[in-house]
């Protein structure tokens, strides 16, 4: 049995835009008026702003003209991106301006402390993500990678949003927001509850990582690929 799918009250709750991500968007945005959102994770990126045209993504091309689009905006959903060199293959075509993609690196969930408390979580979570090298050669030309900090009062409940606030995920409604643990079987996700509720009890969480708690931002697994023409 898999973990129950999240309700909306879970959403609202603890999954809202984290104010941080919405500036580094804009600003890798630059000028671009006109945005084709080419998927969306949970949370809304897209900036309010801009004449934003949302679509699904799709293995088919974009039934767009080549440089339709001041820019092309992906925000946590390469992961359901259908056949992903196609898409950004695409991306480029229909974007005059930038292709801003905010995504999560996989080599890097093995460093945060929730792969040592639940491995199972983090290996499932890890194998959603493209790799990041793989998200740069099929975009081609010029491309930056820049690890977006995720703070302490992050509002986007995903992982690593808690680095510094582990009891939150002992909260079966925090974990229910966050695709991670819905990747991994009830039992599973009730051991790995158990292991850090313990750490926490027994004090061994504080004694490892104890100086998250007073870290104002975490460089984890978040990352703004931005590719520019």
């Amino acid at each position: 049995m898999t973990t129950p799918a999240r309700t909306p009250d879970d959403a609202d709750r603890y999954r809202r835009p984290e104010p941080s991500f919405v500036r580094a968007v804009r600003a890798a945005l630059g000028d671009a008026r006109t945005v084709l959102e080419v998927g969306s994770g949970p949370v809304p990126y897209r900036p309010r702003d801009r004449e934003v045209t949302a679509v699904d993504p799709t293995p088919d091309p974009l039934p767009f003209a080549d440089d339709a689009v001041d820019a092309v905006l992906s925000t946590f959903a390469l992961d359901r991106w259908p056949d992903l060199e196609q898409g950004l293959h695409e991306a480029r075509r229909v974007a005059r301006g930038p292709v801003v993609l905010l995504t999560r690196d996989p080599a890097r969930f093995a460093d945060s402390w929730l792969a040592e408390i639940a491995p199972e979580v983090t290996a499932a979570e890890s194998r959603r993500w493209p790799a990041l090298d793989r998200v740069v050669d099929a975009l081609g030309g010029e491309v930056t990678t820049t690890t977006v900090p995720v703070p302490f009062t992050c509002v986007d409940g995903f992982t690593e949003a808690y680095y510094a606030r582990p009891e939150r995920l002992l909260d079966a409604a925090a974990r229910r927001a966050d695709p991670a643990w819905r990747a991994v079987d009830e039992m599973t996700a009730a051991r790995s509850v158990a292991a850090l509720r313990t750490a926490l009890e027994d004090g061994s969480w504080d004694a490892r990582w104890g100086r998250l708690r007073v870290t104002p931002s975490y460089p984890g697994s978040l990352v703004l690929v931005v590719a520019r023409p």
